[in-house]
């Protein structure tokens, strides 16, 4: 896209159809899309939050947790289509009929499958054979594929042909819309059409920031993690350097409290962006309380992400998820592409809490696109799939980024602590005397394989002076690339 003349949307917009089609486990129409964008005309930055939202139909405390885990009862109202439809008519420069090309393409024609993918077929076997969407993502309906063979999508081919040459409003208002709706009816699922034509352009939001290293950094409000990420930044910022370098017993002990600090006070401060009547979160994002937990510290889905900059200065970070690996396992074989199971990511107990599941309630996200900028200038986008662990593999990657090379600040071994006071980290590649410390100081361990799975997948593009360059995480699939113009 960026070749052909187009600028930073056209491109997120076009990987984010691609990636619905070769990355399926993890995003696709089914699900919801967040941006953070820069346009460099206006000078502008601000956010596309194009959450989902449950049914009408729902009625709160009446599903089971089985229903809201997988199946058809378990998705929320996509928003994804609506979402990239608006920020490329509005913000790019190539029709919608060219950014879809590439992904009608993979659909149509196939791509082979990687050993990741390969992997989550087999690991997720069970469910998809329980649900609808084996025929489309099985073998003959029955086994994984396996590395190296094609996976053809013909019936995903033939809705994002006609996405192509009606538009989106077909998926919301049309012959989509009305398949979605009689695939719900059939198999006992919550949406209909009126749930469909009610969904709205993404809400243009404005970023939540601070000064970090001199840096302005801006990434995702509520419903996003952004918040998090702040705070982390800021807890770490007041610890003594030595604390901050990542590879020492004390330094991981202080980051892991840090993360945990700030995992605590969401879950304990949340807010919904939609109903000020919610509880500030000015605190979360306070310099002087971030101040007051490094001393106190001191003493004490699945998910997809793409970054993308162009030349004319643009920058768009695009986070977005059918939730779990896999999302409701539960798809029509008519429209090919798996339903989102986002009624797991509501609160369940707390019938005052701003995300309790409700008609029309949209969900937590764990997203934290990010921009990092030098001066007036964007010098980095940032962001990372993997739930709960999104903003500490950014967080991790920024304090890295200091001393470090881009792509060895991505490659170096990972954290993550936990509410709980749970540290998940890659033991084999970090210094033996690390766990050690952590469980002398209270920690329980989990230890997890070398570049693991579970640590996200950080997509990171960055300007330097003469040249951008491009990192792709190798914990999971992906790559960097295009014109260096």
């Amino acid at each position: 896209m960026l070749a052909s003349g187009g600028n930073a949307i056209d491109a997120a917009v076009a990987a984010s159809l691609a990636l619905g089609v070769c990355e399926p486990a993890a995003s696709g129409l089914g699900g919801q899309t967040f941006m953070i964008v820069h346009m460099a005309r206006t000078r502008r930055t601000f956010v596309l939050d194009g959450s989902s939202f449950a049914p009408h139909r729902v009625v709160p405390g009446k599903l089971t947790p089985d229903d809201r885990r997988r199946g058809y009862k378990a998705t929320t109202v996509p928003t994804t289509p609506r979402t990239l439809a608006y920020a490329l008519e509005k913000y790019g420069l190539l029709p919608w009929s060219r950014v879809l090309e590439p992904a009608i393409s993979l659909a149509e024609n196939g791509f082979l499958v990687s050993s990741l993918f390969a992997a989550l077929l087999k690991r997720h076997l069970k469910q998809l054979k329980a649900g609808t969407a084996a025929p489309l993502f099985l073998k003959n309906g029955l086994r994984p594929y396996r590395v190296g063979e094609k996976l053809r999508q013909l019936s995903l081919a033939n809705t994002l042909r006609r996405l192509s040459s009606t538009g989106v409003d077909d998926f919301y208002t049309g012959k989509i819309a009305k398949a979605i709706h009689q695939d719900m009816v059939s198999n006992g699922g919550l949406i209909r059409q009126d749930d469909l034509a009610q969904v709205r352009p993404p809400i243009e939001r404005r970023p939540v920031a601070c000064w970090w290293e001199g840096k302005r950094v801006m990434t995702m409000p509520p419903p996003g993690a952004g918040r998090t990420l702040i705070e982390m930044l800021n807890i770490v910022g007041h610890l003594p350097k030595k604390l901050q370098r990542l590879d020492t017993p004390d330094s991981v002990a202080m980051i892991s409290r840090a993360m945990q600090q700030a995992y605590r006070d969401r879950r304990d401060r949340p807010y919904d962006p939609s109903h000020y009547a919610q509880i500030s979160d000015r605190k979360m994002m306070s310099p002087d309380y971030a101040k007051r937990m490094a001393k106190k510290i001191r003493t004490a889905g699945e998910t997809t992400h793409l970054s993308v900059m162009d030349r004319f200065g643009n920058v768009v970070g695009l986070t977005q998820s059918i939730e779990r690996v896999f999302g409701s396992c539960s798809a029509s074989p008519e429209l090919g592409f798996l339903y989102n199971n986002y009624l797991m990511a509501y609160d369940y107990e707390d019938i005052r809490h701003p995300y309790y599941l409700r008609p029309v309630a949209a969900p937590w996200a764990s997203v934290a696109p990010t921009i990092v900028f030098k001066g007036n200038r964007p010098w980095l986008t940032i962001g990372s799939p993997g739930s709960e662990r999104i903003t500490a593999s950014i967080l991790q990657v920024l304090l890295r980024l200091r001393t470090q090379s881009p792509l060895d600040s991505v490659e170096s071994p990972r954290f993550y602590c936990s509410v709980g006071g749970k540290v998940s980290l890659e033991a084999s590649r970090m210094r033996s005397d690390i766990p050690e410390e952590l469980e002398r100081q209270g920690f329980e361990i989990d230890p997890r394989d070398p570049y693991s799975f579970y640590m996200g997948c950080v997509q990171l593009a960055m300007r330097e002076p003469e040249e951008f360059v491009g990192v792709a995480d190798p914990r999971r699939d992906g790559a960097a690339g295009g014109p260096n113009l």
